[in-house]
């Protein structure tokens, strides 16, 4: 009865007020540290400050498990430059100084906080990044299959890219982003494609032959040009830029297949000239939009079609509330009002600073604020970047410019909106703005999601690409998981091929432009000099497995004609697994390899 009591909250409710609350004890626990301890766990010196401390430089925190006791580690954490994090909070000094005698504490606290940070990533840019990217396509009035390739995929592999983009610029860590993309990638076209071909066995689903060749073959052309740049150990500008291209010739092969394909359709229902085959032209159509184009949108995307009967879930919570409760309506009112208060901690800071103009979003007094807001947070998250370049008087400058030009965006929101709707027109610069917020958000907390599991590699003695290859990609891979069974599951064929085709070219998209992203910020640092590509030998294991799982696919699919089966499932998951049972065993010492 109690379980029924609580049914009114849906399961995604249940996971954001856990969230929610787990985030408000971090909190707490951050500000008991900060406050009562006296001690900051904010990185706000340069490493220039932290150089005059002596010769406790260029070790890489090596030297943290030479010492058993948690005063002396808490000691070199804060005394080695190497050990400082590239994130904004010092995990290393929260667990080896404040929890060092309660190391379970410590765990948690890290563990709860990943928790939290791969939430905010995949939310932000379910809820943020991919409504305004659909919505610039609108109003770009770009082409399904442009859109598919390029907007969209940006939309659904933003926490893969952004989490890439960190590892090689901000971290120093090149080596966690390029196996956790790696890592993803392996995960969604062997674990998501095969729990997909063992889910619909049965109902004997066949996928676009031209298609699903197109996509494997770029991917495994993709492949091989990361290969010669880890063998080769550098890159260069110019060679980054060409790496990135290869996307470009991907999405031009797929605008003249869609092309060709319209074009020859359309010859045909000239030629036949009939009522009835205008109508097959038209599903014909139709049905090639929905399968020979990869689309690679956003999980919130795949909705149902068909109307949906109200059911209770779907009811106000005060009324579920009085109906299952059996209480007066006072007592409902405030526990329904107790259930939003708790959901707003993650919520508003995101919701105060990134402009929303969509239909179902829309309030006024959010818009206004936001766009007063963002200038501001702006302006605080450069002078973090920047602190140790520029002076206090910079800074205020800053503030107070963000200030001044938050207040003018605030005062022409509010003249030019209206209460009850959102603007239609000028709706350009609303959603470049909510574009930038919802890239601010990403980014800002993938740079803190890869500071962590840097942090948390060197706690636990693990190299930190391994965490990348495992836990960063299972985290940012498992929405795909989902969404695309479900998809593949309840879409009937169509839905197969979408799913299939998004496990395809989505990954593609995150190796090359989430990578060649990275090689590009990366190489024009150093430009006209070339960027060193981090030493990992364990990379050749993850595209030498990834590759034989792509031809694993590539030789059963046409065999099976083109028909999603348990053989294809099943080798493509055991692949996996020899994979990952290598990968560890090399990890943790119980296989030499090289």
């Amino acid at each position: 009865m109690a379980d029924q009591s609580l049914s009114f909250i849906s399961n995604s409710k249940k996971l954001s007020l856990c969230l929610n609350i787990s985030f408000v004890f971090l909190l707490s626990f951050f500000l008991k540290i900060s406050i009562f301890s006296g001690q900051t766990i904010i990185t706000t010196q340069s490493l220039a400050s932290l150089s005059v401390r002596g010769n406790n430089i260029g070790d890489g925190c090596a030297g943290l498990h030479d010492y058993s006791d948690y005063k002396s580690r808490c000691k070199y954490v804060t005394t080695h430059v190497d050990c400082q994090p590239k994130g904004y909070i010092n995990y290393l000094q929260i667990f080896y100084c404040n929890c060092g005698q309660f190391p379970i504490l410590g765990h948690l606290v890290l563990l709860l906080w990943l928790v939290v940070l791969f939430y905010l990533l995949g939310n932000t840019a379910a809820d943020y990044f991919c409504s305004s990217l659909e919505s610039l396509s609108r109003i770009l009035k770009l082409p399904p299959t442009i859109a598919g390739v390029t907007l969209l995929a940006l939309g659904n592999g933003a926490s893969d890219v952004f989490s890439s983009i960190v590892s090689f610029t901000r971290s120093d860590d090149g080596d966690v982003g390029l196996n956790s993309v790696l890592g993803g990638a392996f995960f969604v076209s062997s674990i998501v494609v095969g729990v997909i071909s063992i889910l619909t066995s049965r109902k004997e689903f066949s996928v676009d032959k031209p298609s699903f060749i197109r996509d494997v073959l770029f991917f495994l052309f993709s492949l091989c040009a990361l290969i010669l740049i880890i063998v080769i150990g550098e890159i260069n500008f110019w060679a980054s830029i060409c790496f990135v291209s290869i996307y470009l010739i991907y999405v031009l092969a797929v605008s003249a297949s869609y092309i060709y394909q319209r074009s020859r359709d359309r010859k045909m229902s000239l030629f036949a000239g009939s009522p009835v085959s205008d109508s097959l032209f038209l599903h014909i159509q139709d049905d090639f939009e929905e399968r020979a184009v990869p689309l690679i949108g956003c999980v919130d995307d795949e909705k149902p079609n068909h109307p949906v009967e109200k059911n209770n879930l779907q009811e106000d919570p005060e009324q579920q509330c009085l109906r299952f409760f059996n209480l007066d309506s006072s007592f409902c009112y405030y526990f329904t009002k107790l259930l939003i208060v708790l959901e707003l901690p993650l919520y508003l800071p995101r919701r105060l600073t990134i402009p929303v103009v969509s239909e179902d979003k829309w309030s006024k007094t959010y818009a206004v604020i936001s766009v007063t807001l963002a200038p501001l947070l702006l302006a605080a998250l450069l002078n973090t970047q920047g602190e140790k370049h520029l002076g206090s008087g910079i800074s205020l400058i800053s503030y107070l410019g963000a200030a001044f030009v938050g207040i003018i965006l605030g005062n022409l929101a509010f003249l030019s909106t209206k209460t009850c709707s959102p603007p239609n027109k000028c709706l350009l610069p609303w959603l470049a703005g909510g574009f930038l917020m919802s890239v601010t958000w990403t980014y800002v907390t993938a740079e803190e999601l890869v500071s962590l599991l840097v942090s948390l590699g060197k706690v636990l003695g693990i190299s930190p690409s391994v965490l990348g290859l495992t836990v960063l990609a299972w985290g940012n891979s498992l929405g795909d998981l989902i969404a695309n069974a479900a998809m593949a599951m309840n879409g009937g064929p169509n839905g197969a091929q979408i799913a299939i085709s998004g496990c395809y070219a989505g990954p593609m998209f995150n190796t090359l432009v989430g990578l060649g992203i990275s090689l590009v910020f990366s190489s024009s640092s150093q430009y006209p000099s070339s960027y060193l590509i981090p030493k990992d030998s364990s990379l050749y294991e993850t595209v030498g497995f990834l590759m034989a799982g792509l031809l694993w696919a590539l030789v059963i699919l046409p065999r099976k004609n083109m028909k999603l089966d348990k053989f294809l499932g099943i080798g493509l998951l055991a692949i996996y697994s020899c994979f990952l049972c290598v990968r560890l065993a090399s990890a943790f010492g119980f296989l030499k390899l090289y």
